[in-house]
């Protein structure tokens, strides 16, 4: 009977109590996306066209109910070397 409850469609106090990660729904997880997006355009924006925004912290996502936020982290960037760079440019320009 648990097992039927838990894939009905919409929520349930059930539900939530059994697994944090469903107190939001696809609306509010699409919303946070939408401000996490904002956030991280306006810190952008801010940092290109502002000379003294040098020690401005990258904003952090919204909370997600369930999830930690270490989990969130971006991956640290991975940068090309030069001979990948070369490399690249040598096949953009052979296009």
């Amino acid at each position: 009977m648990i097992n039927s409850l838990m894939h009905k469609p919409g929520r349930s106090a059930l539900l939530a109590a059994m697994d944090e990660t469903t107190r939001w729904g696809t609306a509010e997880h699409l919303l946070a996306r939408v401000s996490d997006a904002l956030e991280l355009s306006n810190f952008l924006f801010i940092k290109a066209n502002s000379e003294d925004a040098g020690d401005l912290p990258i904003p952090g996502p919204v909370p997600r109910p369930g999830v930690d936020p270490p989990e969130l982290a971006s991956p640290a960037a991975d940068f090309a070397d030069g001979s990948e760079l070369s490399e690249f440019f040598s096949r953009m320009s052979n296009l």
